[in-house]
């Protein structure tokens, strides 16, 4: 179905009309899949739509200017853009409908996005990159309004990083940055901050961007009269456009039905891009959505009759109709038989998607029904069994639901037998979990990634005590002069090397693309990082305060975490977010919201370094994996002394893995980041008073203690305190539970496992605020005495 890019001033009539024929069968197509795509959803084979109907001539305009090497990172209404690049044929639409988890019938997810979410595959099955200068390349969607609009800016990056700076690896991701960088957008999501954020940094920063603004003037049932000013958004961009003296955009504004237009206005966006580096905005007007925004509701209860009546004039397959048989492309008698094959071409492809999408289910309902009849034969409880296989049997569009809930409620009919019968039953259901556990649970990090390696640091005799931000700007240096394709960039990194001169001289020593400054807008910093790791890249986005990340994650959440996952496993973004956190007494400059962060970036690695040297050694053992992570550096530890080691850029901190700092034989105390220095402070006060803390430092809480190496220590000291600075119930209630549940420490325990934390505020001000605030050594040690109190009132009396 792929639609080349030609003009009609470049090519014979026959060959033009051919092309303009070839268009209109796509957006045919297209059109018919909206329709009874809709239709499956509401007699209740799919589950939720979202079509592109209304939309499909702009996107045939887009694909013609799209080459291969660009990417698109859209709208989930970008469905004929991605047939006319054959990224997605009509079984394929369906399959995403069905939610098909077999990756070979549905590449979009495997299911596990809704369909009109549409991606393309970067990664070989061995984890290996495609050659993306081969292929025409879409970064996978996700829903979240905007959400797409900082990897955008990414995308569009990598082009000039490429392009500009020398000795990296391009061969399979850019041809000298020719690549431009497609977005696509609903106007009435140009209202989200990430719109505005995006558009001003790809203004700055001049990257070969073109973003297409679908407008139909709705935003679901919200007219563009109560989105955005003027109700247009060229007119408010219009400050943008560039001039003579300054960079800018180039604005482009064309109607959502005028063909000749469209492709005219397209190839141009698509020349200034590629050639000069420039952004452009399409502001694509006047279209429709003929079938409402979604299929939980008709469009037929906030729009005007006079309204309903413009769209249907002016729907754009309508229009382009009209359009070819003015210009005797063909006549309304040829078309209708077009119409006609595909309306055909059509139901048979939603028929094969679904018998496709089924097949698999039928197998395993024979199956179980065929096993559950065998089952019942001699069981006491045959009347239940039967009920329930019955129940099933019946059930003739059984989804894999079904057929699990009935494996399980017969077992639980069985509970007391021993057959044969019973134990085959059990077999299969196993292996149906497992079967499903891949479906539907796996790939949530990067399964490619071999274990991370621990190389320990080194010292020359009589190494040098030095300022720990000095061990991590020498180890960036070592890694920015062996490795090209690394670079970072944040807020004060480049000019004055960082807030704590972890990057000192090192822009002046690699140059502003490779260590570079950026605005304050933390959101399209992460997509920046996103969009070049996409490319090839290893980028470093540094978010100045843990405290600012909040600001970045819905992007992080919501697009970096969830890659892997909702592509199973065929795109990564293997991205380092480096920031620094804890303690600095103040609500805003002293973040410690781990809790929170670990649950909303499952997918990610999050780690926790106690020191720069262990900071240092997480950045390498990154840079020889493919799960994205965010370091977070102890924001009191910069000028604290610490050895040079003589193996900087060598020198690697294992992943997952704990490390017992001190050992004890009375408390096993677990902690992080900056309190675990306080921890040791107070174990030494304590020794004093004849108890003997073990102290672990975690090192990494996503993932946790791959190894179960506090279970060991808990096992010979048989008490356990968790100690970190986040709220009550945040961090520490998640590492109680992995000590707890997971590793089985209860079984050990002599003493009521217990938390200390920080107070449920955020800290006040200055060194009392922090005091008051936050755990002390005065905390900790009343906290451990407490406990060897109860366990011995004898030998430690009550304190207070």
């Amino acid at each position: 179905m792929h639609s080349e890019t030609q003009t009609k001033d470049s090519i014979s009539f026959e060959d033009f009309k051919a092309q303009v024929l070839e268009d209109y069968k796509i957006a045919a197509t297209s059109r018919e899949c909206s329709i009874l795509g809709r239709r499956e959803v509401l007699t209740g084979k799919a589950k939720f739509g979202i079509f592109g109907d209304g939309k499909e001539l702009p996107q045939l305009a887009m694909a013609k200017a799209f080459k291969n090497g660009d990417f698109r990172s859209g709208y989930y209404r970008d469905q004929t853009f991605m047939m006319a690049i054959n990224e997605l044929s009509i079984q394929e639409f369906f399959a995403g409908l069905y939610a098909d988890t077999d990756i070979e019938n549905e590449p979009m997810s495997a299911g596990r996005q809704m369909g009109g979410h549409f991606t393309t595959h970067s990664l070989n099955k061995d984890g290996s990159w495609k050659n993306l200068i081969q292929q025409k390349n879409s970064s996978a969607d996700i829903s979240p309004t905007a959400g797409q609009m900082p990897r955008l800016l990414g995308l569009a990056q990598a082009s000039k990083i490429y392009r500009h700076v020398e000795g990296i690896p391009s061969e399979k991701f850019s041809d000298n940055g020719n690549e431009v960088a497609w977005g696509t957008i609903g106007n009435a999501s140009t209202s989200e901050g990430h719109f505005w954020e995006t558009i001003n940094a790809a203004g700055v920063l001049q990257v070969p961007l073109v973003m297409s603004v679908w407008d139909d003037e709705y935003g679901i049932s919200v007219h563009a009269r109560h989105q955005t000013t003027k109700e247009s958004i060229s007119e408010i961009l219009k400050g943008f456009q560039r001039d003579q003296e300054n960079h800018g955009y180039e604005i482009l504004v064309v109607k959502g039905w005028d063909y000749v237009a469209l492709v005219e206005a397209f190839e141009k966006a698509s020349n200034i891009a590629r050639t000069e580096h420039c952004p452009v905005l399409i502001h694509v007007t006047e279209l429709t959505q003929p079938q409402g925004h979604s299929t939980s509701g008709s469009h037929e209860r906030y729009k005007t009759e006079d309204r309903l009546n413009w769209e249907k004039e002016y729907d754009c397959n309508v229009k382009f109709r009209e359009w070819i048989i003015e210009n005797q492309f063909s006549t309304a008698e040829e078309l209708d038989q077009i119409d006609k094959k595909i309306k055909r071409k059509v139901r048979e492809g939603k028929r094969e998607a679904w018998l496709s999408a089924l097949a698999p289910v039928r197998k395993d309902h024979k199956e179980l029904v065929k096993l559950l009849t065998k089952v019942a034969k001699n069981s006491p409880n045959k009347k239940t069994i039967t009920e329930i296989k019955d129940k099933l049997a019946a059930n003739k569009e059984s989804i894999k639901k079904d057929i699990m809930s009935a494996a399980r409620r017969v077992l639980r009919s069985l509970i007391g037998e021993d057959t044969p019968e019973k134990q085959e039953l059990l077999e299969w259901t196993n292996k149906f979990a497992l079967q499903s556990q891949e479906e539907y649970n796996s790939w949530l990090y990067e399964e490619n990634d071999s274990k991370t390696q621990h190389v320990e640091p080194e010292y020359e005799p009589g190494a040098a005590e030095v300022d720990a931000r000095i061990i991590l700007r020498d180890n960036f240096d070592a890694i920015f002069g062996s490795r090209p394709e690394t670079l970072i960039f944040g807020e004060d990194a480049g000019e004055i090397g960082d807030v704590n001169q972890g990057l000192e001289g090192l822009q002046a020593k690699y140059g502003e693309l490779r260590v570079a400054d950026v605005g304050i807008r933390e959101a399209t910093i992460l997509g920046q990082g996103i969009g070049m790791a996409l490319r090839g890249l290893r980028p470093i986005a540094e978010i100045q305060y843990l405290d600012y990340v909040m600001y970045a994650l819905q992007t992080m959440s919501d697009d970096l975490s969830t890659l892997v996952y909702r592509t199973k496993g065929k795109q990564r973004a293997p991205l380092i977010v480096r920031t620094r956190g804890h303690r600095l007494e103040g609500i805003w400059h002293s973040g410690s919201q781990l809790g929170g962060l670990v649950h909303l970036l499952r997918g990610m690695y999050i780690l926790v370094p106690r020191n720069m040297t262990k900071a240092a050694g997480f950045y390498n053992t990154l840079l020889d994996i493919n799960t994205p992570a965010l370091v977070i550096e102890c924001l009191n530890g910069y000028r604290l002394k610490e050895k040079l080691p003589s193996n900087l850029g060598k020198l690697k901190t294992p992943i997952g893995v704990t490390e017992t700092v001190r050992k004890g034989k009375d408390l096993t105390i677990v902690s992080y980041g900056s309190t675990l220095r306080i921890v040791e402070q107070t174990a030494q006060e304590l020794q004093e008073t004849g108890i003997d803390v073990e102290i672990i430092d975690v090192q990494s809480l996503l993932p946790f203690d791959l190894d179960h190496n506090i279970v060991k220590s808990v096992e010979k000291t048989n008490r356990l305190l968790v100690i970190d600075e986040d709220v009550p119930g945040g961090a520490s209630a998640y590492i109680m539970q992995k000590i707890l549940e997971e590793q089985d420490a209860y079984r050990f325990l002599d003493s009521k496992p217990q938390t200390l934390t920080a107070k449920e505020h955020r800290p006040a001000y200055a060194t009392d605020g922090d005091y008051f605030s936050k755990p002390s050594s005065d905390d900790i040690f009343e906290k451990v005495y407490g406990i060897m109190h109860e366990v011995n009132p004898k030998k430690f009396p009550k304190l207070r």
